[in-house]
């Protein structure tokens, strides 16, 4: 990042699809209240994308000073390491990056999902005692389960990583296993005969159940959840997923995945601005984004 601060910040998001996409409501609010001037657009770019050329495009614009910062989502977190001209030591351990800055003429690849993801979790459940062995399920391995699985690991979780694609789950878990102790890969067919009474926490990392398609749920239907697990679920939109839902049904504490947007966010800000994140007016412009679909959501589907 340029040791000047620019007149007008321009930041973005590229992935594919960003129609659900509530990041530029976040950081519109975040620069207001900063009392900066600036914008944050949206920059789809297709899977296939040939040669990668929409990515290099923007890329090439980090680069020439014409964007200021990017953000990465599904499905580029991972083909953007090619493109960068390094990554941070995070963003290397994980094999996704999800921030893109530029320092020292150089563009960055780093990974905000993983401090975004522990920061919520730790502000929201505090019972957990450090002192004895915690156990997490986590469904998913694609880029955000390799940034939680990550940030579990480094916390002192014990982890399994169950995916449609057992092989997928393995290689996940064999490259992060110097991460730390504990994670092992579990086909979902063997969900059934898990022991779920040792588990602490469930975390989704998968798209199931997100806008439009709400009815979705990661979890089996005909398996009940795990009986003292808490339940994150990284889809925040709905704000209440089908599997949130699910849980609270079910006398467990649970929550989407908005706080961990907002976190990632927050650190997003601060990197390429130096300055500190506005928190609470990023959480406010982030709720009231979702407002509109909650409603609908209450008015087509009612409560479970």
């Amino acid at each position: 990042m340029s040791t000047a601060a620019p007149s007008s910040y321009r930041f973005g998001l590229t992935g594919f699809p960003l129609g659900h996409s509530r990041s530029p409501h976040i950081h519109a609010a975040a620069l207001h209240a900063a009392g900066l001037a600036g914008s944050y657009d949206l920059y789809p770019v297709e899977p296939g994308d040939p040669g990668q050329a929409g990515l290099r495009r923007l890329v090439a614009a980090l680069r020439r000073g014409e964007l200021h910062g990017l953000n990465v989502t599904i499905p580029h977190k991972q083909a953007i390491f090619a493109l960068v001209d390094r990554l941070t030591p995070a963003a290397q351990a994980i094999g996704a990056a999800n921030l893109l800055y530029v320092q020292a003429g150089q563009v960055v690849g780093d990974n905000s999902d993983a401090p975004g993801f522990l920061a919520d979790l730790k502000g929201l459940w505090r019972g957990w005692d450090a002192g004895k062995p915690r156990q997490a399920l986590v469904l998913g391995a694609g880029g955000a389960a390799r940034a939680v699985v990550y940030a579990l690991l480094t916390d002192g979780w014990g982890v399994q990583v169950a995916a449609r694609r057992t092989a997928q789950a393995q290689e996940l878990c064999a490259h992060l296993g110097k991460a730390g102790a504990g994670a092992q890969a579990l086909s979902l067919e063997h969900l059934p005969a898990l022991d779920g009474r040792d588990l602490d926490m469930l975390v989704n990392t998968t798209p199931l159940g997100m806008a439009p398609g709400v009815d979705a749920c990661p979890w089996p239907e005909n398996l009940d959840l795990p009986p003292r697990a808490a339940v994150y679920d990284l889809v925040y939109n709905p704000f209440k997923t089908r599997l949130v839902q699910r849980a609270l049904n079910a006398g467990l504490a649970a929550t989407g995945g908005l706080g961990m947007l907002v976190e990632q966010a927050a650190l997003s800000f601060e990197r390429w601005t130096a300055l500190p994140a506005p928190r609470p007016a990023m959480w406010a412009a982030a709720e009231g984004s979702l407002a509109p679909h909650l409603q609908a959501q209450t008015d087509d589907h009612g409560e479970d």
